[in-house]
């Protein structure tokens, strides 16, 4: 190579390391929404490089499309109930009612409230492992929450959402029930978006008035013809009743020839 071949190699190196210097400066420079976007990952021209979640096999992550709309019906169909239980958890009532759903082979949905699912994740997590599902109950119980803003509607679902997946350990969210049944198109559209289902009930037993076992027994025997979602409660005080209700309730359902299912999700 002679004298002028050097020197144009030579040439080229230099304004090879020029450039990247600059380069390099540049990049420390950036501040404003070119730095966000560089830091977030942005591809060229400062286009935003997507990255779809990945499920344990490698697959994109599908989020899981619920309705809207308020669900009362079984996943069973026919004759089959839903039992669901509010409030909770609650250290003293809700492990005597694992117990007795248990003993019965009874799966229950239980609508817990946020903070009360910080406080005892065993308990979440009990129930987890002995096969129910988890219902959002919001994270203040505010049975006004459907005179609120939509921006407080969806901190009190979003965040008691947060709060109950991570007390269970991961385990998903699958229904949202309004507290008092204070549901508005906002509420259930924010809830849907988040995969939980909208869930109602047919059958109240009015058992947080403590009007008795009997009565609370009875109400299930009268108005189960209503619809197949009964709801019972394991927190917000005294549920002794509840337990003793609970007790004799489930046999009968039995007897009657019910089974027992969990409210449906999706739409076929």
């Amino acid at each position: 190579m002679g004298f002028k071949g050097k020197y144009t190699v030579h040439i080229t190196m230099v304004a090879s390391a020029v450039a990247l210097s600059l380069t390099a400066w540049a990049a420390t420079m950036l501040t404003g929404p070119e730095a966000d976007a560089q830091a977030a990952g942005a591809g060229p021209g400062g286009r935003q490089e997507v990255r779809v979640p990945t499920g344990p096999q490698g697959q994109p992550e599908q989020p899981v499309r619920v309705p809207e709309s308020i669900a009362h019906a079984t996943e069973a169909g026919g004759t089959a109930v839903n039992i669901t239980i509010d409030d909770g958890p609650d250290p003293r009532w809700t492990p005597r009612m694992l117990t007795i759903l248990k003993d019965n082979g009874v799966k229950a949905v239980f609508c817990v409230v946020g903070p009360r699912a910080q406080e005892h994740p065993d308990l979440i997590k009990r129930i987890v492992a002995d096969g129910h599902r988890l219902c959002d109950h919001t994270v203040s119980h505010d049975t006004s929450m459907d005179k609120k803003s939509v921006a407080y509607q969806q901190r009190q679902i979003l965040d008691a959402q947060k709060m109950i997946e991570d007390a269970a350990g991961g385990t998903k969210v699958e229904y949202y029930r309004a507290p008092g049944g204070a549901f508005t198109p906002d509420s259930r559209r924010i809830a849907a978006a988040a995969g939980m289902r909208p869930l109602g009930w047919n059958v109240d037993t009015k058992d947080f008035e403590r009007p008795g076992t009997a009565s609370i027994v009875n109400t299930v025997k009268h108005e189960l013809s209503n619809g197949p979602t009964i709801l019972f409660h394991d927190g917000g005080g005294d549920r002794s009743q509840t337990v003793a209700a609970l007790e004799q309730v489930l046999p009968w359902l039995k007897e009657k020839g019910h089974a027992f299912s969990f409210p449906v999700r999706t739409t076929p």
